[in-house]
Order: structure tokens, then C-alpha cells, then sequence
């Protein structure tokens, strides 16, 4: 494409309000198969739809996620929480798959107990599944991670689902922890849940992109933003395992009252944050067994 045309779909983004419009051009035009279909993408666009859905995907953690029209769209902020979590694996030193026959195998060469030894990985009001699927890649993929994730939102189930297939994760459609196998409970040992924590009524004050193209259930976090959080608090403890973490992504303003409701639940809770990317986090870690 000659510049001149680029620069014609830079200036309607920028009338359109998009503040990084000379790259977003760049990027409608590089999807685009044709004259006809680069403009449908730049309506789609100047109507307010956010970019990653006229995309159909968003580059997070170093990976190209798809993400469906109506699906959360993951925040870079949010790598946070996934460095995190990534790094609490690690420093737990959990093991690989055991190969068949391996000491403490049982049949089929996996580990008594039901566990075939790779770090369980749940990912709760997934959205598109990135923070699992990123956690997954980023500590060997299917090799060295159960993947499970759940959402209520069917859209999103159907998206995560694709995605969390490229290493071998599961999604399920539910409401929170409902839709997983019953025998995970006891045995996760990182439970990601980006859960919504927009207060109720400060939803109407979100970006358009969000407000009107992001299902309001991924949103709405209730009156202080933490109620989806306390009904994950209350449940979390039967389905870690000893020593599991709960990571979540809170405002900066709720951080305390998260910590709050993990550490009532039985968790020994923290705050994680980076000012860089201005990222607030909460993790709750179910005290081992002594």
C-alpha cells in the first residue's frame, strides 16, 4: 500500500479519536486481504470497536491471542500477574511429567494419587484463556502443565477453548469453579483468576471500547468491585493445593480490601506491583501442610 493511502487511513483513525492511529493503520492494512475488506476493518474501527476485536487477536506475553468480537480483551498490564505466577511455579521447583514407569509411578506410569505431576493450572473468568495460555508456554506447555479454564460467557469459552488447545488446555462453560472435573479440587496449584473488579457504577465512565464491546459480566465486579473476588476467595482453599496460589489483578484503591478478603478466607496474602506498566496485583497462598 503507498503511503499516501496509509496516511489518508491514519488521518479518519485520528479524526476517530485513535491515539496511536499511525500504527493502527499500519496494522488494519497488513490484515486486510483486499481494498474492500481493509475498509470494512477501518469502519469497524472508527465505529469504536476495539482494535484487538477487529484484528481478531492481541499480541500478549509474546504470543499472537485470538480474540473474538465480545470477548474481554487481556490488558498488557496484566503480564504482571502472569510473570508472577510463572515465577511461583518455578521457585516451587514442581516437576515434569514423570515418564512411564518412573519411580512412584503408578498405572500407566503416572504418579499415585491421580496427578501425573505437572503444575495444575487454572485460569478462572478466562476470557480468551491468555493468562493461562501465556503461564503454560512460558513454563514448557503440555509437557510440564495441566491446563483447565472456565468462564460464564459462552463467547469466551468458544475463543479460550482455541487457544488453550495449543498446549493442550481445556475451557469449560460455567460459572467459576462449577464446570471443572471434580478431581482437580485439592490439586491446583496456580489458580489465575482475573476476575471482573469494576465497581457497578463506574461502569458507565469505562472507555467505549469496553463498555460497548466487552461483555459487562467481564466488567462488573458489583458494588466495591470485589464481590466476584469473595465468592472466589471462599472456594479457592478446597481446590488448591497446600502451598497453591491465588493470583488476581485488583485496582490499586482495592488492593487492601482484596487482601482483606483473601486473607479472611484463609490465605496469606500480598500485593505485587509495577509502576512501570501500572499493574496492581494480589496473590493468596494456601499455607503448606506441616
Amino acid at each position: 500500500m503507498d503511503q499516501s493511502r496509509l496516511d489518508d487511513l491514519t488521518a479518519r483513525l485520528r479524526a476517530a479519536g485513535c491515539v496511536f492511529a499511525e500504527d493502527e493503520a499500519a496494522l488494519l492494512a497488513e490484515r486486510a486481504d483486499d481494498a474492500a475488506h481493509l475498509e470494512a476493518l477501518v469502519a469497524r474501527r472508527v465505529s469504536g470497536e476495539p482494535l484487538e476485536h477487529v484484528l481478531g487477536y492481541v499480541d500478549f506475553h509474546g504470543l499472537r491471542v485470538a480474540v473474538d468480537p465480545g470477548v474481554f480483551v487481556p490488558r498488557q498490564r496484566t503480564t504482571l500477574l502472569v510473570d508472577e505466577a510463572v515465577a511461583l511455579a518455578r521457585r516451587a521447583g514442581r516437576p515434569a511429567r514423570l515418564p512411564d514407569g518412573g519411580p512412584g509411578s503408578g498405572p500407566g506410569g503416572r504418579p499415585e494419587g491421580g496427578s501425573d505431576g505437572r503444575t495444575v493450572v487454572v485460569d478462572l473468568c478466562c476470557g480468551a484463556g491468555a493468562l493461562g495460555l501465556a503461564t503454560a508456554v512460558s513454563l514448557g506447555g503440555d509437557e510440564t502443565v495441566a491446563l483447565h479454564a472456565s468462564d460464564v460467557d459462552p463467547a469466551a469459552v468458544a475463543c479460550a477453548a482455541r487457544n488453550v488447545a495449543a498446549v493442550g488446555g481445556t475451557a469449560y462453560e460455567g460459572d467459576l469453579f462449577d464446570p471443572l472435573p471434580a478431581g482437580l479440587r485439592g490439586r491446583v496449584d496456580l489458580l489465575l483468576a482475573n476476575v471482573p473488579y469494576v465497581p457497578s457504577g463506574e461502569i458507565p465512565l469505562l472507555p467505549r471500547e469496553a463498555r460497548d464491546h466487552e461483555a459487562h459480566v467481564a466488567l462488573d465486579g458489583g458494588g466495591d468491585g470485589l464481590d466476584v473476588l469473595r465468592r472466589v476467595a471462599t472456594e479457592a482453599p478446597a481446590w488448591l493445593a497446600p502451598g497453591g496460589h491465588l493470583l488476581t489483578e485488583s485496582g490499586e484503591r482495592q488492593a487492601a480490601g482484596a487482601v482483606a478478603v483473601l486473607g479472611r478466607a484463609g490465605l496469606v496474602a500480598r500485593v505485587v506491583r509495577d509502576d512501570d506498566i501500572g499493574a496492581t496485583i494480589v496473590v493468596g497462598t494456601l499455607p503448606a501442610e506441616t
